[in-house]
């Protein structure tokens, strides 16, 4: 398990941008699980919605995301890279995410071609999904 202070040695994210709390396991170059806890004190809920706080989608996709760069930039050769949005595709949101929710997110790279690979990525919260789709990523 790696707390956020071990997450930061591998990502380059910071608060109030760093979207996952923990990560339970991660295979270097081919997945990862973290879980983001959504807590009902985030920057993002003041504005989206004042009364009906709800996560952005954006923000799950980039907790996913980043949870796919645990698993790419812990390779010895991607130390102090950083992977970039390339594209997102089929995501698709199906369960909205409340502040008190644990949502689990889980990547597998699917495809590596040099500096360029795609991940597929799904958020859960209780075992339903609340998004999934593919990642592209891009080492700069």
């Amino acid at each position: 398990m790696l707390n956020k202070e071990q997450i930061k040695k591998i990502i380059p994210q910071r608060e109030p941008f760093l979207m996952i709390d923990e990560v339970e396991e991660f295979i270097p170059g081919e997945s990862a699980t973290a879980y983001k806890y959504v807590d009902k004190n985030e920057w993002y809920f003041k504005g989206h919605f004042p009364g009906n706080p709800i996560m952005p989608g954006v923000l799950i996709t980039e907790s996913l995301a980043q949870t796919g760069a645990v698993a790419i930039l812990s390779m010895e050769e991607n130390k102090g890279k950083n992977a970039l949005f390339g594209g997102i595709d089929k995501m698709k949101f199906k369960k909205m995410v409340v502040p008190g929710d644990v949502l689990k997110l889980e990547v597998k790279i699917i495809k590596k071609k040099g500096p360029v690979g795609i991940g597929e990525a799904i958020a859960t919260v209780n075992g339903k999904i609340a998004a999934k789709g593919e990642l592209t990523f891009a080492l700069v």
